[in-house]
C-alpha cells in the first residue's frame, strides 16, 4: 500500500485528477472517482470551498464538507492570478480528468477552457457539470439544486401527486439534482475513459443537470405526449406509531397482500379480481389494507407483510439508518477522521470484487498538500514555492 492509501487493486488507480469543483455536484463525482483509487486533486480559492465553513462543525471542521472530498488532496490557488494560471497549464500535462462545475464561461476567461487545455493535453478528459448545460438560452443563468428541481417539471410532478392536499410545491432540503447530476458526470468520465483506451485521445463532457432531472421523470415524459390514465400512487399506511409503505405492484404480491392481513376473499372481491381492477380501485385496496396496518406497529406490520413475500418498509428517520443491520453488513459505511474527530460517510452504492470501492480516511485541510503538488508535479524549488506563497498567490 502507498503512502496515500492507494493499491494496485484500486480500479482508478493510474487515474489523475485536477478537481476545480465546489458545494456538491462536482464533489460528488469527485469523490466517487477517489473511492475508486483515482489521485484527486482539489484546486480551490484561496478562501476554500464555501462548504468548508458549513455545519456540521466540530472544532471549526465540517463534517458536511469531509463526507463530499473525502480522499481528494488540496492545492489553493489565487486564480486570478497569471503565475497560478501558468502552473495549471503545465500540471494539466500530467493529469488525466479535469473536472469543473462554475458557471459556464468562467473557465474561459481563466484561460483554462477545453481547447486551451486539449492543446496542452490532447489524452485529458474534460468534463464541465452545470445547472443548464454549457449551451442554450439558459446557459448562463446560476443554478442550485432547488432551482433546477423547480425547472425540471420534478416539483410540480410530486405536487400534482399529491392530488390537491397541498397549494403549492414541497419545501426540500434534499438535492437530487446535484447528487444525480454528480453521478452522470462519474458514469461519463468511465465511459470517456474507456473510449481514450481505444482512440488515445480525451474529449470534453457536458453534463447538465436540468436534463439528469428531466430523465428521470420517465413515466411522466411519456404521460404529457400521451392519453394514459394516471398510474397507481403508493401512498403512507398508518400504523400505530407511524406508517408503512406497502406496494403490491404484482399480481402475486397481492395474492401475498391479502393472506398476510387475512382476507383471501381480496381473490375474488370484483375490485380487486384482475390488475386493472385493482388499478380502477387502487385507494379501496389500500385503505383496505390501512384497516390492517393501524392496529400493527410499524415494525409488527413490516416483519408480517416481509414473512409473506409483500414488498414493504417502515418509515425511519436517518438516526435509524446509521444503525441499519442491512446497511451494516454490506459495510456501506465507513468511518473518516479531520481535526473535529472521528465520523461516518457512504461507501459507494456498488461492490466489486476485484477493487476497492470504498472512502478514503483522508479529509485534506485547504492547501495542505500545494507545496508537494508543484514540488513533485512541477520540479519547483522551495524558494519558488515560497516565494508564490509570499506573493499571495497559493495558500
Amino acid at each position: 500500500m502507498s503512502e496515500s492509501g492507494r493499491t494496485t487493486s484500486d480500479a482508478l488507480a493510474d487515474v489523475r485528477v485536477l478537481d476545480f469543483t465546489a458545494v456538491m455536484a462536482g464533489p460528488f463525482a469527485t469523490r466517487m472517482l477517489a473511492d475508486l483509487g483515482a489521485d484527486v486533486v482539489k484546486v480551490e480559492s484561496l478562501e476554500g470551498d464555501q462548504v468548508r465553513a458549513r455545519p456540521p462543525l466540530r472544532d471549526g471542521a465540517s463534517s458536511y464538507f469531509g463526507h463530499l472530498n473525502a480522499g481528494k488532496r488540496s492545492i489553493a490557488l489565487n486564480l486570478k492570478a497569471p503565475e497560478a494560471i501558468a502552473a495549471i497549464r503545465q500540471l494539466v500535462a500530467g493529469f488525466d480528468v479535469l473536472v469543473e462545475n462554475f458557471r459556464p464561461g468562467v473557465m474561459a476567461r481563466l484561460g483554462l477552457d477545453y481547447p486551451t487545455l486539449a492543446a496542452i493535453n490532447p489524452r485529458l478528459i474534460y468534463c464541465s457539470i452545470s445547472g443548464y448545460g454549457q449551451t442554450g438560452p439558459r446557459s448562463q443563468d446560476p443554478a442550485y439544486a432547488p432551482v433546477v428541481h423547480a425547472s425540471s417539471g420534478f416539483d410540480m410532478v410530486n405536487m400534482d401527486y399529491q392530488d390537491g392536499a397541498v397549494d403549492r410545491p414541497a419545501t426540500s432540503g434534499i438535492f437530487v439534482a446535484d447528487v444525480l447530476g454528480g453521478t452522470h458526470a462519474f458514469g461519463a468520465i468511465q465511459t470517456a475513459l474507456y473510449q481514450r483506451e481505444k482512440t488515445g485521445v480525451g474529449q470534453f463532457l457536458d453534463v447538465s443537470m436540468l436534463e439528469a432531472m428531466a430523465g428521470m421523470l420517465v413515466f411522466e415524459l411519456q404521460q404529457a405526449q400521451n392519453v394514459a390514465p394516471r398510474r397507481p400512487l403508493y401512498t403512507p399506511l398508518k400504523t400505530r406509531d407511524g406508517f408503512l409503505m406497502v406496494a403490491p405492484t404484482s399480481p402475486k404480491n397481492f395474492e401475498q397482500l391479502a393472506d398476510a392481513v387475512g382476507h383471501p376473499e381480496w381473490r375474488e372481491d370484483p375490485r380487486f379480481r384482475t390488475n386493472a381492477d385493482r388499478n380502477a380501485n387502487w385507494s379501496d385496496l389500500l385503505a383496505e389494507t390501512e384497516k390492517w396496518t393501524i392496529t400493527h406497529s410499524s415494525e409488527e406490520g413490516e416483519q408480517i407483510l416481509s414473512r409473506f413475500g409483500v414488498p414493504c418498509a417502515r418509515y425511519r428517520n436517518v438516526e435509524e439508518l446509521l444503525d441499519d443491520p442491512q446497511l451494516a453488513a454490506r459495510k456501506f459505511f465507513t468511518e473518516i477522521g479531520d481535526e473535529g474527530g472521528r465520523y461516518r460517510v457512504p461507501n459507494p452504492p456498488f461492490r466489486m470484487s476485484g477493487s476497492r470501492a470504498e472512502a478514503r480516511d483522508m479529509v485534506s485541510r485547504l492547501g495542505e498538500h500545494g507545496a508537494d503538488v508543484l514540488a513533485q508535479e512541477l520540479g519547483m524549488s522551495d524558494e519558488a514555492i515560497a516565494a508564490l506563497k509570499n506573493a499571495g498567490i497559493m495558500g
